[in-house]
């Protein structure tokens, strides 16, 4: 099997070569920049993994991988918008640089230019390709929904919370391995468990990252700790704090969590405090453990030696057991 790093090397090259229109620039240059700001690049390079997990040859998937990377950035340009973010990666959103209709564009480009690059795939194989990205497509959107829907909701439980963060983040972790399964030769069932894998380890990743948000190291984690809580955001702690909570702090978390009298370093301290005493921090980690084992529970019963399974395992730890 490839070096993970190999291989991120080999596909970050290989989407620089993209070529795309010239015109109207204000069209393409917003795409350009978009890809441009870089990031983990997990899912195209896991959907590398997955077809030489059954494959010699990765590269048959790279049109595959191209179209999960662009799919996902398509998202995270229209996410910005319904999410008013000013910033993603350090650097201006989209929207902000240009405006929102033009990031509207841009993203409906980069969906279209996704699906041009997934359809690249042997008659055979095609339309079982394309099945599991259009599900993957609308599953995303309805995560986005509920994810939006539940800003506004007074109550939102935690089994709630979870199917969102699938919908909205496990589900293309899952179809990133599933697609280069196929492509790589797969049988439906060792396709469909590699699905699950990596539908388990995005919900860990996800919960990982509500974490880290509240609890990791500054320095380490890039950002300021505490920004879901000072932007009001249900996360998993939040949530299942107030599931935990006796009725004296589930009012002070209540009342403070959206508060906008407190300032922000007063308001982080008072509500990670109160995660600390109702240790909803250990719950989560027991969660994203869970998560894991579910993960590799699913990568152990795919029918193939467990020396070529090692990277993929090694990429799991990497998702779940960081500090940034």
């Amino acid at each position: 099997m490839s070096n993970y790093e190999d291989l991120i090397l080999y596909f970050e090259d290989q989407l620089d070569k993209i070529q795309y229109n010239n015109r109207p620039i204000e069209l393409y240059d917003p795409i350009k920049y978009t890809l441009g700001f870089g990031g983990k690049r997990i899912r195209p390079v896991t959907t590398l993994m997955g077809c030489e997990l059954f494959s010699s040859n990765y590269k048959k998937a790279l049109p595959q991988a191209i179209a999960i990377e662009l799919f996902h950035n398509f998202t995270l340009i229209h996410d910005d918008i319904m999410d008013d973010a000013p910033i993603r990666r350090g650097k201006e959103t989209v929207f902000k640089k240009w405006n929102s209709n033009i990031a509207i564009l841009s993203g409906d480009t980069l969906f279209a230019l996704a699906y041009q690059y997934a359809q690249q795939a042997d008659n055979v194989i095609l339309k079982d390709i394309l099945s599991v990205f259009n599900q993957t497509a609308i599953e995303v959107c309805e995560g986005q929904q509920f994810d939006l829907n539940y800003e506004t909701k007074d109550s939102v439980s935690v089994d709630e919370y979870i199917n969102m963060i699938r919908l909205k983040t496990g589900v293309l972790f899952g179809a990133s391995l599933k697609i280069g399964a196929l492509i790589g030769g797969a049988s439906t069932s060792d396709a469909d468990l590699l699905y699950d894998f990596g539908v388990n380890i995005g919900l860990g990743f996800q919960l990982k990252d509500d974490l880290l948000d509240t609890f990791g190291n500054e320095i380490v984690f890039g950002k300021k700790n505490g920004g879901d809580i000072v932007s009001n955001k249900k996360t998993y702690l939040y949530i299942k704090a107030l599931e935990s909570a006796i009725d004296s702090d589930r009012n002070i978390l209540l009342k403070h969590y959206k508060s906008s009298e407190l300032q922000s370093d007063s308001k982080i301290k008072l509500i990670k405090d109160m995660f600390i005493k109702l240790k909803v921090d250990i719950a989560a980690s027991e969660v994203i453990d869970g998560f894991f084992n579910l993960g590799i529970e699913s990568l152990d019963k795919i029918n193939l030696p467990s020396k070529r399974k090692i990277q993929l395992m090694e990429v799991a730890v990497k998702m779940i057991d960081r500090n940034k």
